[in-house]
């Protein structure tokens, strides 16, 4: 009887989720790929994706195409790639639009351009207001 006791502590439970996972598998799956990842003694501001700089933009038309927000921000420098989300029903642009460019320099002067400017119509309000042209990704103040 003290053996099944021992059979039974030793069998493995089934654990659901992702975290518990053998870590060797990692170097299989991944190829021993280095990931980018964020500097932790970075300054607040904004911060970069893996790819590169994105902005957010709101306020943009429903009826907007992919091609009438790359003509309004390729001035400021090379669109590396655009998202533009659709509602499902309507198909219409839900009316926010990311634009990633490769350098921060080149975003920056999109954020500072296009806020207050008109895209098919529909202004593109300054930052914190109903819209705006603003970083997809900062990095918050610390809390003391």
């Amino acid at each position: 009887m003290a053996d099944e006791m021992d059979r039974d502590d030793h069998v493995d439970k089934r654990k659901k989720g992702r975290g518990h996972r053998d870590t060797t598998e990692w170097a299989d799956r991944y190829g021993g790929a280095r990931f980018k990842e964020l500097d932790p003694n970075a300054k607040p501001g904004p911060t970069a994706s893996v790819e590169g700089w994105v902005v957010f933009i709101t306020g943009i038309n429903e009826e907007a195409q992919e091609e009438d927000v790359h003509e309004a921000f390729a001035e400021f420098g090379e669109v590396k790639n655009i998202y533009l989300n659709l509602d499902r029903q309507t198909g219409f642009v839900k009316g926010y639009a990311l634009v990633e460019y490769k350098g921060q320099r080149e975003a920056q002067s999109a954020i500072n351009e296009m806020n207050g400017k008109e895209l098919l119509g529909q202004s593109i309000q300054a930052s914190g207001a109903a819209g705006g042209v603003d970083w997809a990704f900062k990095k918050p103040q610390r809390r003391r």
